[in-house]
C-alpha cells in the first residue's frame, strides 16, 4: 500500500467548503477555541466513518468477498466523489451561511467539523474509499490514521499560519481563500482521478 498516495486523498477531503470553513473561523475573535473544536469534530467524524468503512471491509473480506470485489467498490466510490466534486465545481462559492461564522462559539464550531467532514458526499466516499483501501491491501485499522491526521493538519493550516506569521497570515488568508474556492475542485479531481487510475491496476493484475 503506497502511504503517500493514500494521504493524498486528505486534500480531496478538505477542498471546498471545510478548508473555506477553517479560513473563517481562524479569523474569529476566539479563533484558538474555534480551530481547536472544528478539527476535533472532523476527527471524529473522518475516524467514525473511515473505522466503519473497515470493519465492514473486514467483514465482507471474511465472508468471502475477494480482493476484486473490494476494488470495485473503491473504483464505484472514488468515481462517484469525482462526478459529485465536478457536479458541484460551480457551488464553490462559500454558502450564506458563512457570513455567520464571525460569531461562531467553539461548540457550533465543533458540530460544523463533524457534519463538513462527516457529511459533505464526497467526504463521506473518499473515507469509505480509504477504509475499503487499507482492507484490499490487508493492513491494520492504524493504517487509516495518517490519512486522518493528514485531514486534521490541513484544516488546522489556517490557524497555524497565523500563530507563525501573525500579520503577514491575516493578509494571505483571504488571497488563499479565494483561490480555493476557483480551483480546489480541479486539485480534487486529479488526485481521485489517480487513485481510480491505481484501483484500475489492481482490478487489471
Amino acid at each position: 500500500m503506497n502511504l503517500a498516495k493514500l494521504l493524498s486523498l486528505s486534500f480531496v477531503m478538505i477542498a471546498g467548503p471545510q478548508i473555506l470553513t477553517a479560513i473563517f473561523l481562524a479569523t474569529t475573535p476566539t479563533w484558538r477555541q474555534n480551530t481547536a473544536s472544528f478539527v476535533a469534530g472532523a476527527g471524529l467524524s473522518i475516524t467514525t466513518v473511515a473505522t466503519l468503512a473497515f470493519l465492514l471491509g473486514t467483514g465482507a473480506s471474511h465472508q468471502g468477498a475477494s480482493n476484486t470485489t473490494l476494488n470495485i467498490v473503491i473504483l464505484v466510490l472514488l468515481l462517484f466523489a469525482a462526478w459529485h466534486k465536478f457536479a458541484t465545481r460551480k457551488q464553490s462559492k462559500p454558502p450564506k451561511w458563512m457570513g455567520e461564522l464571525e460569531a461562531a462559539t467553539p461548540g457550533r464550531a465543533f458540530r460544523l467539523g463533524f457534519l463538513l467532514l462527516g457529511v459533505f458526499p464526497s467526504d463521506i466516499l473518499t473515507a469509505v474509499a480509504v477504509g475499503g483501501y487499507v482492507v484490499s491491501h490487508h493492513e491494520s485499522w492504524w493504517q487509516i490514521l495518517p490519512f486522518v491526521l493528514m485531514t486534521l493538519l490541513l484544516l488546522a493550516l489556517p490557524a497555524l499560519l497565523l500563530l507563525a506569521f501573525g500579520a503577514r497570515a491575516q493578509a494571505f488568508l483571504p488571497k488563499a481563500r479565494d483561490w480555493m474556492s476557483a480551483n480546489s475542485w480541479v486539485i480534487s479531481e486529479i488526485v481521485l482521478g489517480l487513485f481510480i487510475v491505481l484501483t484500475l491496476g489492481s482490478l487489471s493484475s
